[in-house]
């Protein structure tokens, strides 16, 4: 089997001119990774450490698989969030387990991700709606404020759902560790300045070294603050975690839910940066480079890794020309891993909740769920199921409820597709729906009909009867019905005898039915049904004007002829 390999098309055409981008974006990216993966470690429950090896063997590979030229692998707040809260129960509290638990939950993700690029399955991101993900990112944003605040009053033992951790806040108020909370404040107020004046620049790592120096300077330990704790120096042992078949059943729906995230998240992102410079994303791509990452991180004792959208960005307004910055953060990495990851022990929690917190603020956006609420009102309850179902049944269970609800209104939406009723434009011999252009003049004795949809077995009977109650609502019957097939890809088997079925009884009294601008393949599938001539006859070239012009010729010879 031959992978395809990115790389090879860029790196033999690659401009000297290119590295300096690529090496600045690539430092600056390292500088938003590493308190990215201490902060989405702290929300999966794992040891820091994981984040930090996720992040970095994920970006010593995903840089050769991967089609889109800025996207930035990483950890994400939502899929750390869905596996720290969906590994609770089967962890059992051991936190090695827990660990080697979530590498086999990225391995899963790896094998799920190959074999969809396997059937090349890229279309299935589609199936997740934005409306869904909005209203995730949205519910995740107000359990992660529920899990964070507390750290960042010096609160803790809020373990639970987000009414639970609400609760537990509210009623240990009392409790607020003052220094905690003028820290946790001090960082917040500088992060949140950062975003405003100081766009595109690392002001996370610098909260994290301010915040590291603050604590060996102020004593912060010994004033009640707590603090990361213990970040092993070197890298991990290279392998297989130590998981049972049985523990890999129970983690399928959580690695297929991280897949599904991960797979709609750098889809997105890439199908963003290239309608932005030009080119194409190949979703397909992508699943095998997201399957090559996880597989990395799997086998380096990290979790589910996918793109993310700000490192994204960091990325490209850091200069990079190329993946290579990419690999350029990793190397980064793997120095701060090697050699320095022991000065992490001395960080408060207070400062990586504060870099949390602003971190996921972007994930609630309001704007977006008023411009739903305008303009899509089912969208905006599929959104907001999301957010009801996460904050009520937990992440999993939540995006699960909203996706389905999404495909439940996809199909009635699909079955009752739109039927037209046309009018010709004043002046011409074209024809649009009256019901959007109600100047258009209606023809006497004359009723077009228009399916906006293909017409399958599950939405030709809402046509079929849409058309004869709008037929039998006439004073006086139709004496020709036009059914102008333009806007229907695709007509099954089923479709094409119920057309035939309602053409005979439109012109059981006298009437004519006449089928027109049939597409070549809905004409071959009308022909091969034998309904062709029960419909009038399909001809390519027949027009709505057509039919008028064939009905209103025959009116004048009758007449001519009765004269």
């Amino acid at each position: 089997m031959n992978l395809p390999l990115p790389v090879l098309d860029w790196i033999t055409n690659y401009d000297r001119n290119w590295l300096r981008g690529d090496v600045v974006a690539g430092i600056t990216l390292a500088a938003y990774l590493l308190p990215a993966g201490l902060g989405d470690a702290s929300l999966a429950n794992l040891p820091p450490q994981a984040g930090l090896y996720a992040c970095l063997f994920a970006g010593l590979i995903f840089w050769l698989f991967c089609s889109s030229r800025y996207t930035s692998i990483t950890v994400t707040s939502a899929i750390s969030l869905l596996v720290g809260s969906s590994l609770g129960e089967i962890g059992g509290g051991d936190t090695t387990r827990f660990s080697a638990l979530a590498a086999g939950t990225a391995l899963l993700v790896a094998l799920i991700a190959f074999s969809a690029w396997l059937v090349k399955a890229g279309s299935i991101v589609n199936f997740i709606s934005e409306s869904v993900m909005v209203g995730f990112k949205c519910g995740v944003a107000l359990f992660l404020a529920s899990t964070q605040f507390p750290k960042l009053l010096g609160i803790h033992g809020a373990h639970g759902n987000f009414w639970e951790n609400t609760t537990y806040c509210l009623k240990h108020l009392h409790e607020t560790n003052l220094t905690s909370l003028t820290i946790g404040s001090a960082a917040l107020a500088v992060l949140v300045l950062g975003k405003i004046f100081l766009k595109n620049k690392p002001v996370a790592l610098l909260v994290v070294v301010g915040g590291i120096l603050a604590s060996g300077l102020l004593g912060l330990d010994a004033r009640g603050v707590k603090l990361l704790g213990e970040v092993p120096q070197g890298l991990p042992a290279i392998g297989l975690p130590a998981i049972h078949w049985a523990d890999a059943n129970k983690l399928v729906p959580l690695a297929f839910a991280c897949f599904l995230l991960g797979a709609v998240e750098t889809a997105a992102i890439g199908r963003t940066f290239a309608a932005k410079h030009g080119g194409r994303l190949d979703a397909n791509q992508e699943f095998l480079a997201l399957a090559a990452s996880n597989l990395a991180a799997g086998l380096g004792r990290g979790f589910p890794v996918s793109g993310g959208m700000s490192q994204s960005l960091v990325n490209e307004g850091g200069g990079a020309r190329t993946p290579l910055s990419g690999a350029i953060a990793a190397g980064f990495m793997l120095i701060v891993v090697l050699f320095f990851s022991h000065l992490l022990r001395s960080l408060p929690q207070p400062v990586l909740a504060a870099v949390v917190l602003v971190a996921v603020a972007g994930l609630f956006k309001v704007s977006t769920l008023k411009q739903l609420w305008r303009s899509d009102r089912p969208e905006f309850v599929v959104a907001m199921a999301a957010i009801v179902g996460v904050l009520g049944q937990g992440l999993l269970r939540g995006v699960m409820i909203a996706a389905i609800i999404s495909l439940v209104l996809l199909i009635r939406r699909a079955s009752r597709p739109h039927v037209a009723v046309l009018g010709r434009i004043p002046g011409t011999q074209r024809f649009s729906d009256r019901e959007r252009n109600p100047e258009n003049e209606m023809i006497p004795g004359v009723l077009i009909f228009r399916p906006e949809s293909g017409l399958v077995y599950f939405n030709m009977d809402h046509v079929r009867d849409t058309i004869l109650d709008r037929v039998r609502a006439e004073a006086v019957p139709p004496k020709l019905v036009v059914l102008d097939l333009s806007a229907a890809p695709l007509v099954d088997m089923h479709s094409a005898h119920m057309l035939a079925s309602l053409a005979e009884e439109l012109t059981a009294d006298g009437g004519r039915f006449q089928a027109v601008e049939a597409r070549s393949s809905v004409r071959e599938r009308l022909r091969s049904e034998g309904v062709d001539a029960r419909l009038g006859g399909i001809d390519r070239f027949t027009s709505v004007a057509d039919a008028l012009k064939a009905f209103q010729s025959q009116k004048l010879t009758a007449r001519a002829e009765i004269v």
